[in-house]
């Protein structure tokens, strides 16, 4: 039995706080059809989150829209939900974090992935440097860029995230800089453990003065970066910044700077 017109009018608590969400991928929805979820978000939403018939959440997709749904049946390997109503999902407020992330282990790679997604950044672009784990493109394969994607979509379905986190290509860092030189509301912070490194916080605090739209962080792998490296750095115009006297490792200094920034910027609260 579908759902009745009182059924519909639940619409006061769609997008509310308690509304569970889930991500399903690469799908063209439409108020008052139906959708079968399989695969992956079946197992989901069915298996992992116990929904069954009668159960209502919200849909998210990649075109920035929700969906408020009622699940109608559920089979062995798929279920049927009928779309409710529509609702577009309020956009992530600038400024916007963009880890520019000498490439560590994959397996480190994997983590900073999925924990970015849940933290809000909005675009990871590994780059090759003199320390990264890898340095060619040609030793990244085809699957490995397939399970970034993948972890991306995972974790964005986990949290409710209503847009995708980028995972650029990777390419030389050196490349990265002479697109950071034509961005403007660009903001470049350097974290580095040197000597003559000025606080997190002080070098966060231009963003208040200036008002960037784009704050990127330029973060090291296991190795750190070279000393030519932090020289060209300089050349640009990013001063180094530290986040304390312990040295971090990558994925911990990753999760450190986004969450600082998205506390000092108002975006956690």
């Amino acid at each position: 039995m579908g759902p009745t017109t009182a059924d519909r009018r639940m619409g006061g608590a769609f997008g509310g706080s308690c509304m569970r969400r889930f991500w399903v991928d690469g799908q063209n929805l439409q108020v008052g059809e139906s959708l079968v979820i399989e695969g992956d978000e079946f197992r989901h939403i069915c298996t992992v989150c116990r929904m069954s018939e009668g159960s209502r959440f919200e849909i998210l997709n990649s075109e920035g829209k929700a969906y408020f749904s009622v699940i109608t049946q559920v089979g062995k390997k798929s279920a049927t939900l009928e779309l409710l109503e529509e609702r577009d999902v309020p956009q992530q407020k600038p400024p916007f974090v963009r880890l520019i992330l000498s490439l560590p282990k994959f397996s480190t790679l994997d983590l900073i992935l999925e924990k970015s997604v849940e933290l809000g950044v909005k675009s990871i672009e590994p780059v090759f440097s003199d320390f990264s784990f890898v340095r060619k493109a040609d030793k990244i394969s085809d699957s490995k860029r397939q399970r970034w994607q993948k972890i991306v979509v995972a974790a964005s379905r986990q949290c409710g995230r209503g847009d995708l986190m980028t995972v650029s290509e990777p390419r030389p860092l050196s490349e990265v800089f002479q697109q950071f030189n034509q961005s403007k509301g660009v903001l470049g912070l350097f974290p580095y453990e040197g000597e003559a490194s000025q606080p997190f916080s002080q070098a966060l605090s231009r963003w208040q003065e200036e008002q960037h739209q784009e704050i990127w962080c330029f973060v090291g792998s296991e190795g750190g970066f070279s000393d030519k490296e932090v020289e060209l750095f300089q050349a640009h115009g990013l001063e180094s910044c530290t986040l304390g006297e312990q040295v971090l490792r990558v994925e911990t200094a990753c999760l450190a700077l986004t969450s600082v920034i998205k506390y000092h910027t108002g975006q956690l609260l």
